[in-house]
Parts: structure tokens; sequence; C-alpha cells
């Protein structure tokens, strides 16, 4: 069978498509190859300047929108604009990430700053987009899962990590998060009978901006591990596949998930990947749900 690439991207023209974090990394190759396929692009970023240099090399019909998806004030102003002007949107792809391995830090409102970027920025935005996304045929939301979602654990009494912080448990820990939200959106969804259908999908290991970030605060020892990290890493455009087939490849349904087929998922072709038995978890699911509604203060409607 031949191994899915970006030139299996059906045409994409009359369709609305919004990435987040679209100016850099895997959201730059999926912003890209979305325009090269005739849809319509809205860059949703924290640094405009940065977006629309990347607009720039994108080409095609691209829009740049700032999104900071730490703070739940932007979220809701880029979207009461957004659905303003489109009031119909065909995809939106969760793909912005942080990954901060240094001290925790908080967000403007308050929250690990993992968690706040990596689940409830995300949350709240799908939420205040759903009904523009219900308004599309056959419309799609990608949430960007990740191998470390497997070995990470939720911990509610303790979520946003104010005992024994770790970077590394806590980036594993949102977005094990994610990946239990995209399931449970899957779940409300299609008992609703909504026509918008959840998909996930994760990078493997993949060469991104973020890589080097993560470790800038160990400084020149930090700059060492990044490079050698680069190393054992697959390129940044084949990384990008499984979130790219997720949004676009035809027969997709609801609750499907697509990371590289090879060496335990970490590089290689798309094919379906494997959820933990946390992230599959319905209790899970609902408690986290819950909480999400709770601190972002986000009801998602008619569901």
């Amino acid at each position: 069978m031949t191994a899915w690439t970006a030139d299996h991207i059906p045409d994409q023209r009359g369709r609305v498509a919004v990435v987040t974090g679209a100016n850099s990394g895997l959201g730059l190759v999926t912003a890209t190859e979305l325009a090269r396929h005739g849809a319509r692009v809205v860059l949703a970023v924290r640094d405009t300047a940065a977006g629309r240099e990347a607009a720039r090399r994108i080409g095609g019909e691209t829009e740049v929108r700032e999104l900071d998806l730490a703070s739940l004030a932007s979220v809701r102003a880029f979207a009461a604009t957004l659905v303003a002007d489109h009031p119909r949107i065909d995809l939106l792809v969760n793909n912005a990430g942080a990954v901060l391995l240094g001290p925790r830090r908080t967000s403007v409102d308050g929250f690990e700053l993992h968690l706040a970027t990596n689940l409830l920025g995300h949350f709240a935005l799908t939420g205040l987009l759903l009904d523009s996304l219900a308004a599309a045929r056959q419309a799609r939301v990608v949430s960007l899962s990740s191998l470390t979602h497997r070995t990470a654990r939720l911990d509610f009494a303790d979520l946003m990590y104010e005992r024994d912080y770790r970077g590394s448990s806590a980036y594993g820990r949102s977005k094990l998060a994610t990946t239990v939200f995209g399931v449970e959106l899957d779940r409300r969804l299609r008992a609703a009978g909504s026509p918008v259908a959840s998909v996930l999908a994760h990078p493997g290991l993949s060469r991104t901006n973020l890589t080097p970030r993560a470790w800038e605060h160990r400084g020149r020892a930090g700059r060492v591990i990044a490079r050698l990290g680069l190393l054992t890493t697959q390129s940044v455009q084949q990384g990008a596949l499984p979130q790219l087939h997720a949004a676009t490849a035809p027969g997709v349904w609801g609750g499907q998930f697509f990371g590289p087929a090879r060496l335990w998922e970490t590089w290689g072709p798309v094919a379906e990947a494997r959820l933990s038995s946390g992230a599959a978890d319905p209790a899970a699911g609902r408690r986290l749900w819950a909480l999400a509604e709770e601190l972002t203060g986000v009801s998602y409607p008619g569901r």
C-alpha cells in the first residue's frame, strides 16, 4: 500500500481552516499544505509579526489573527471576531502547544501554563467555535496528542501541579488531558448527533522549534541536549502528516487517532495510533470535561 503523503490531500477549495500555532513547526507545515490545496487558512498565532511572515511564505488564501491560548480573554476575543467573519468553519486544527521544562509558570488566568495552553485554551476555543463548525458540511476538529500521553497520569487532586512540580511531567499530563478531551469530545458529538468529527493525531518524534525551546532554561547544556535530540527525530514535514491525514483524508471518522507507523510510533508513514487506557477512560473524560467547563467558563452549546 502506498504511504499517505501531503500530495494525497483532496481539493480544499471553498473550505475555511483554522490552525493554531501556525507560524512555525508542525502548524506551519499544516497551514502550508492546506493553503496549497486551496483552503482559506486562518493562522491563529500569538506573535502576529511572525504570523504575517509565515503567511507571506505560505501564499494562497490566508489570514493572520492574534490568539494567545494561555489567556481566556484572548481566546474569547479571537472567537468572537472569527465567527462574525466566518459563520461556517470547516476545520479546526488544535495544533499549538507549550513545552517548558524549567520552573513552574502560570498563565494570566492563574493556571499552570502547560495545561492552560495545551488543554484549556483549546477547550474554550473549540466550544466557542462549535456552532460555526456545525454549520459546515463534515467539519472536523483535530486535537494534537503526543507519545508522552501514554506514560502520564491525571491527578485531579492537583491538576495544576502545585506540588512537586516537574516540567516534563506537567507537559505529559497536559498532553494526556488534551487526548482525553479529543476522545470525550467525540463521545459527546456522537451522542448529540452532531455532524462535527473529533479526530486525534500525534507527530511521533519530530524536529520542531519546541525542542530547543524546551531546554532553554539549562543554558549551554540545554542547547547540547536539544541538538542531540534533533538527531533522533524525523522531519517536521513528516511529523505533520498524521494531523494532515486526520484533517483531510476521506473516510476518517470521529474518534480515530493517527500517528507514525514505525518503531513504537516514533517515525514513519501515517497509520492508526494506539490510545492509552487512561486517555480512553470515559470516567476520566467526564471528570476532566466538568473541570474544564468550570475553569474556562465555556459550556458547549446544546451538547
